[in-house]
């Protein structure tokens, strides 16, 4: 890591900082889209007020979301675990991403 980018002196606090960032920008729109797609569905009269609350998701929602799920703890892992500088795109993890949807595709 460059020093230009290195604001605590430390590469790990750095990589935990990086997360922290992610996970609050990620939870920001989360909240954001849930809060208005749940507002919508009641204001159309789609859904009834609280009954979001208590969904509970068939066998093939539950593999989606459970696949969400996986997809979304991977990026933070990534963020922890990647190697090289963080301040260019192109790391190591990178082409591994690439080639592991590769071959899912190929699946």
């Amino acid at each position: 890591m460059s020093k230009e980018f290195d604001f605590f002196g430390d590469a790990q606090v750095s990589k935990l900082f990086d997360l922290v960032l992610q996970l609050g920008a990620d939870l920001h729109v989360a909240n954001t889209r849930v809060r208005a797609l749940e507002m919508l569905l009641i204001r159309s009269g789609a859904v009834k007020p609280g009954e979001v609350d208590s969904f509970i998701p068939t066998a093939a929602e539950k593999t989606t979301l459970d696949h969400n799920r996986d997809e979304f703890m991977a990026r933070l892992m990534r963020i922890i675990t990647e190697v090289g500088p963080s301040e260019h795109p192109l790391r190591e993890q990178w082409e591994e991403a690439i080639a592991a949807r590769k071959n899912q595709k190929a699946s």
